[in-house]
């Protein structure tokens, strides 16, 4: 058998196939285009109100923004976690507090949502980490025996981590606590880290985790990609190079999309040509950025990794697959823009992609797919 050793020096070679620009190649998930009508399909709805354990009284707990969702097919429907910030708190990015909201659709573009969130911030045992600022970010999948989980961000106004959360139902569930937590002897108990999705593979219709050499894969963390395994779904370790520290697998591109960094989008998803990684890059400020999109604009971009060997990169987009193009995209409560990528489910033969805009709204864009 191959060993980490072996996959981890063939994942560092130099020599990753380039891509001409403005080519889409065939390996990718896409084109993906934006409904005719439609979006954004989530907006703010300052009528909602939720008594919560923080406040303990009445607050508007989506008055203010809503975006960043993530997605999973359910009973013949399309249900969409996406997070809420209310309007409490400091009016700046990460000031107020975040929830996820709860809605499903028959078509993928028209939503009923739940009248009070579904994920918050409670009295329980991983309040030290979500107070005040909330869970924020997330990203969703199924496994094998029906059991959902979420990988989100714990935002504590000081520190961030990826909470795990398991559920029967979308609605009721159970917090685990951070990812790394129990890692390495406790090695990342303390690490600062977001962004994490679950490689998923389409079986009986959907999207469902999958197993690679035995074992569960999550391409996690903004800066560079790294890469985590489990056995359970619940704990996670990330994969180290030579020097115990994370892998590197995925980083900045001087003259990209992805100039200030890269940051894992929805759950990954392995197809016959490899894990399709769909990913946010931010775009740098100045010389080193892409000219044709804005300074520090978020757009979506993907990544090709091998199908047994997930750490190493095979190609990459030259070029983002969605950016910031209309109004409501291009500006926000994230004055720059953004078109991040956190939902992906396979859905009447398409693929449906959900996305926040500009930190203030969610939207979806839609591929064929075979």
């Amino acid at each position: 058998m191959t060993t980490w050793t072996t996959l981890l020096c063939l994942a560092m070679l130099p020599g990753t196939v380039a891509i001409p620009a403005q080519t889409v190649p065939a390996w990718t998930i896409g084109p993906f285009t934006r409904p005719a009508t439609g979006n954004p399909v989530i907006s703010p709805d300052p009528k909602a109100v939720f008594t919560g354990p923080i406040l303990k009284a009445p607050v508007q707990w989506e008055a203010l923004h809503t975006f960043n969702p993530a997605a999973i097919v359910r009973h013949g429907k399309i249900c969409v976690l996406y997070r809420a910030e209310d309007n409490t708190g400091a009016m700046e990015i990460g000031g107020h507090t975040s929830r996820l909201g709860l809605a499903e659709s028959s078509d993928g573009i028209h939503f009923t949502r739940r009248a009070e969130p579904v994920f918050y911030p409670a009295d329980d045992d991983q309040k030290s980490r979500e107070w005040p600022g909330g869970v924020e970010d997330p990203r969703i999948v199924e496994s094998e025996d029906g059991t959902y989980v979420l990988t989100y961000t714990q935002w504590n106004r000081e520190t961030c981590s990826v909470g795990v959360a398991t559920s029967r139902d979308l609605i009721h569930w159970t917090k685990h606590g951070p990812a790394f937590l129990a890692a390495k002897g406790g090695k990342y108990a303390h690490l600062k880290y977001k962004s994490a999705g679950i490689v998923t593979r389409l079986a009986q219709g959907r999207l469902l985790a999958a197993r690679i050499d035995g074992m569960y894969w999550m391409y996690w963390g903004e800066g560079f990609i790294h890469l985590a395994t489990s056995s359970d779904l619940i704990h996670w370790a990330p994969v180290e190079d030579g020097r115990g520290n994370p892998v590197e697998l995925l980083g900045p591109r001087p003259g990209h999309f992805d100039s200030t960094f890269p940051e894992t989008g929805p759950p990954p998803v392995l197809t016959r040509a490899g894990i399709v990684v769909l990913y946010n890059g931010k775009n740098a400020d100045g010389k080193e950025g892409d000219p044709t999109l804005g300074p520090n604009a978020y757009a979506a971009g993907e990544a090709l990794f091998d199908a047994n060997n997930p750490a190493l990169l095979i190609h990459r987009t030259e070029v983002p697959v969605l950016k910031p193009e209309l109004p409501y995209e291009k500006t926000g409560q994230y004055v720059a823009g953004t078109t991040f990528a956190e939902g992906l489910v396979f859905f009447r033969r398409q693929w449906f992609l959900y996305y926040g805009c500009a930190d203030s709204l969610v939207a979806v864009a839609t591929a064929a797919a075979e």
